[in-house]
């Protein structure tokens, strides 16, 4: 099989760290795993290069979607590691699909769900408990009243931490939403219940029908002024919750239709399990977690896209993973 893995910040040329440490990170985890003769990458011209001798790089100074458009009818099959912000991963997803190749991830009808985080509340809150969550027009500002309890505000169709704030009052709110209205491809906003508790996130395979859950792990977060940052985390997270925040994340999952290989369901751990978002595709624990199982997690994740799930998975040891000094640092004991 020809793959083709495709990492968004380093095809697009993009060298901004705050974008770029986590996608560089994943990519070069990627190309390890996947590393063969069969197997290419995009990277841009402008790009910084990664290490040599990991499959076959290809070098593009255009724009990823030329490049698909003309190209990517050469391979099998396309790995996409790319941002739900403005819909890139939607676009690139609908691309490999309409050109026929196996999407190795999540298919674009899952994708879009989890991209527009309101569509992933409505089609959850029957399903598993989630956050309490309201659709905010952007012109309706003016109308809400004064806030009774501290909240989150989040672009709809954000990634990672980026945009996202805990505020106090109405006039906090004011002080964030031009931000969030010049990041979001969308009219509206979303306004969550804030909850204390601990941040996780449950890492799970699917082959489109059934989800594996692979580990629990904290998300080492913290709040800067109004602005929640991610900062990495550590795998795995023992908590007296694992078994529920697992049940949650498989059913939340498999009721998603398109959602398969590597996925991502980003929890709240207090006196229950609440699921924040899902994540349709590789997530930032994948550089540690590949560290503690038994087998290829990259082979993993093309195996789950056609129908093969591992029978168990084992942790052995446990990984520290942060961001420092512009790049990803990993650190496994065993």
């Amino acid at each position: 099989m020809k793959l083709l893995i495709l990492e968004y910040a380093t095809a697009q040329g993009i060298e901004d760290p705050s974008i770029t440490i986590e996608g560089r990170a994943m990519l070069n985890c990627l190309l390890e795993d996947f590393n063969n003769d069969s197997t290419s990458f995009l990277i841009s011209t402008n790009s910084l290069p990664l290490e040599e001798g990991l499959c076959n790089p290809l070098k593009i100074s255009g724009t990823i979607e030329d490049w698909l458009e003309e190209n990517i009818s050469y391979y099998d099959a396309c790995l996409p590691l790319a941002p739900e912000e403005d819909f890139i991963l939607y676009q690139l997803t609908k691309i490999i699909e309409k050109k026929g190749l196996k999407v190795v991830g999540s298919l674009a009808t899952g994708v879009m769900t989890c991209s527009n985080k309101w569509n992933t509340y409505e089609a959850l809150q029957d399903v598993c408990p989630i956050i309490d969550t309201q659709k905010i027009f952007f012109t309706e500002i003016g109308e809400l009243p004064e806030l009774t309890q501290k909240k989150v505000v989040k672009p709809a169709d954000g990634v990672s931490c980026s945009g996202v704030s805990v505020i106090n009052s109405k006039e906090e709110l004011l002080s964030v939403v031009n931000e969030i209205r010049s990041m979001t491809a969308l009219p509206f906003f979303l306004l969550q219940d804030y909850l204390e508790g601990i941040s996780a996130s449950v890492s799970l395979l699917s082959d489109g029908k059934t989800a594996l859950p692979m580990s629990l792990n904290l998300q080492e977060v913290y709040l800067q002024n109004t602005s929640i940052n991610y900062n990495g985390g550590k795998i795995p997270l023992k908590h007296s919750l694992l078994p529920e925040a697992f049940f949650i994340a498989k059913k939340a999952v498999e009721s998603i239709k398109g959602l398969q290989g590597y996925v991502g369901v980003d929890v709240i751990l207090n006196e229950k399990v609440q699921v924040v978002e899902i994540n349709p595709r590789i997530t930032t624990p994948y550089i540690a977690l590949r560290k503690l199982v038994d087998f290829n997690l990259g082979q993993a994740i093309l195996d789950a896209t056609q129908g093969v799930l591992p029978d168990v998975v084992k942790l052995e040891g446990e990984a520290l993973f942060s961001k420092e000094n512009n790049q990803m640092n990993l650190m496994v004991t065993r």
